[in-house]
């Protein structure tokens, strides 16, 4: 028996994005980093052509600063990032509800670190029963081992792992799509 491959939804995905703070990405792997912001920039770039709402933490922006400037101007209007000490951004207060209001049953999941606050996050979620989706490329920890073990726990707890050019094409599905030439040019 065939089983269907779960594919991302524009009309169903949420974007959120944990904790991409330049302090705090300065102590990651400088190609890992890269990626991450590249990633992270295209997806929140797609996600505002397609109307596809994203929210953003930080994880303790006292001393850790706020987000990086170059996602920050990239989030929907009036989205604020929200503050957090706790790992799990089910710790930042109005997260939940923020969440709940967008009605949207697919998380897409960027940020860092992976073993700790992008884990921790993804397991709240799947234990509320979203669908989620962490972008392997749009992730990153300090130790890059670190990364691929939490991976790996999130896929065995149930979360799909994929990239961020997968998400952009299942958002799309079609060539035909009218945001299709602007969209792929984010690729290139």
């Amino acid at each position: 028996m065939a089983v269907d491959p779960v594919l991302c939804s524009a009309a169903d995905s949420l974007l959120v994005v944990i904790d991409i703070q330049p302090r705090l990405a300065e102590a990651m792997p400088e190609e890992e980093s890269k990626s991450m912001l590249d990633n992270t920039a295209m997806l929140l770039q797609a996600a505002g052509q397609l109307d596809i709402p994203a929210l953003a933490t930080e994880q303790y922006p006292k001393g850790l600063g706020t987000t990086s400037p170059e996602l920050l101007g990239l989030l929907p209007q009036g989205a604020t990032p929200l503050p957090k000490t706790g790992f799990s951004c089910f710790c930042a207060e109005g997260f939940e509800t923020a969440i709940k209001n967008t009605r949207r049953s697919q998380i897409i999941i960027a940020g860092q670190e992976t073993h700790v606050c992008v884990l921790q996050t993804v397991f709240d979620f799947l234990l509320q029963g979203y669908q989620v989706f962490v972008v392997e490329d749009a992730v990153c920890s300090r130790d890059p081992e670190h990364k691929i073990y939490a991976l790996e726990r999130m896929r065995q707890a149930g979360a799909v792992v994929t990239c961020g050019e997968s998400v952009l094409f299942e958002w799309l599905r079609d060539a035909n799509h009218p945001k299709f030439k602007s969209l792929a040019q984010l690729i290139r």
